[in-house]
């Protein structure tokens, strides 16, 4: 099939063919209408590789070169193009080249309309093959693109979690996170059953929907992140959502700078660990910072144990459970001996008798401020360091 003299025309008009392509493309696809994303020289010089390509494909047997085509999909990919306008586009300029062929052709009369046929079908065999190659390369490189943003998203949230980021910088990760670059933020830790699992998977499309701006990074014991809360709306609709979780959960107190999310971190974690038993929760620094301070000292806080408690808790079991229980529903009563007394079930006088037993064997009087801080500080220390065996305790 002799398509020679056609092609070498075509050939001699191809700055001028790449021209009238691009122009084409530019008027009536959406995305390739916007000059910041796609420039109009890149798009006339990627339209004139690819007709150069296919008019030295026209009528020639052997391998196919899909090169320009991929290097089209690639370019595509990088600016944001989507890939259903791509390869629109690309389907544009080969229907205008087979135009130009078909032009070209009646004016030389040695090409037939039964070759024009078949190298239709050739023309539209090169399409599939090219498109094809458009398509896999815009797929490899999205592919790619998005393992660089995850990798230096995750750098990013390491990066504030460890505290190792400039001042400078600090608000430039705040734009790549998709965070503001001022407070209130929260931590959050949760823990995974088993290495690499995420026990908050599937919650960060419920929290975008909330307009709760998350930066996650998976440990193998935890998943950590950092929360920005704008409202009191967006506060409750994140624990709401992290409640529903069925995970076990601890939030930092609020902060504004991110230059304190390393010690918000170590307060989620704190929170984490009050959690009692092994069952799903979610536990807030602020709701019960004592205990969070006794968790953040557990040296110290067994000290206090031995000094305030020892002679109490060397008591026979079923008395020092009793005692211990009753002090429980005190300070939960905020000292209240009748409100204590309800929620055990027993006579005011019976809970008033058990304090006094309490002050008696540790030789502090719970009417005393600084002796009642003491003892309750000691009984967080008591519930936490013992959770696990405080059967045995209580």
């Amino acid at each position: 099939m002799n398509l020679s003299g056609v092609i070498s025309a075509l050939h001699a008009r191809l700055p001028e063919l790449g021209e009238r392509m691009a122009q084409r493309i530019r008027s009536d696809v959406d995305a390739y209408n916007d000059e910041s994303l796609i420039a109009f020289d890149s798009l006339r010089r990627s339209c004139t590789a690819n007709a150069d390509l296919l008019l030295d494909q026209l009528g020639r047997a052997g391998a196919r070169d899909p090169s320009p085509a991929r290097e089209t999909g690639r370019l595509r990919a990088e600016q944001g193009v989507p890939l259903a306008d791509t390869l629109h586009a690309y389907r544009m300029g080969f229907e205008l080249l087979w135009t130009e062929v078909l032009t070209e052709a009646r004016t030389h009369p040695e090409v037939t309309d039964a070759q024009l046929v078949s190298q239709s079908a050739e023309i539209w065999a090169l399409f599939g093959l090219y498109a094809e190659a458009v398509a896999a390369a815009y797929r490899e490189t999205t592919a790619e693109l998005t393992s660089r943003r995850q990798a230096r998203r995750s750098a990013l949230v390491e990066a504030l979690f460890t505290g190792v980021i400039a001042d400078r910088t600090l608000w430039e990760a705040a734009r790549e996170l998709g965070l503001p670059d001022r407070g209130p933020y929260v931590v959050v830790a949760a823990a995974a059953d088993a290495p690499g699992e995420e026990p908050l998977a599937g919650r960060e499309g419920a929290l975008r929907q909330a307009q709760v701006h998350f930066a996650w990074r998976l440990l193998p014991d935890q998943q950590i992140g950092l929360a920005a809360l704008p409202t009191a709306t967006a506060e409750r609709s994140c624990l709401r959502i992290l409640r529903r979780a069925g995970a076990r959960v601890g939030i930092s107190p609020s902060f504004h700078s991110l230059r304190d999310t390393p010690q918000a971190l170590r307060f989620a974690r704190l929170a984490l660990a009050s959690l009692q038993g092994t069952g799903p929760g979610v536990a807030r620094f602020d709701d019960n910072p004592l205990a969070m301070v006794v968790a953040a000292a557990p040296a110290e806080a067994a000290h206090l144990v031995e000094v305030v408690l020892r002679p109490l808790l060397d008591l026979p079991a079923a008395e020092r459970a009793r005692l211990l229980e009753t002090l429980e529903h005190w300070y939960t009563a905020a000292g209240s001996a009748t409100d204590a007394a309800r929620s055990l079930f027993v006579h005011p006088n019976t809970v008033r008798y058990r304090l006094r037993r309490v002050e008696e064997v540790t030789a502090r009087s719970l009417s005393d401020p600084r002796a009642a801080a003491d003892i309750r500080v000691a009984l967080l220390a008591v519930r936490r360091a013992n959770a696990s065996v405080s059967h045995a305790m209580w």
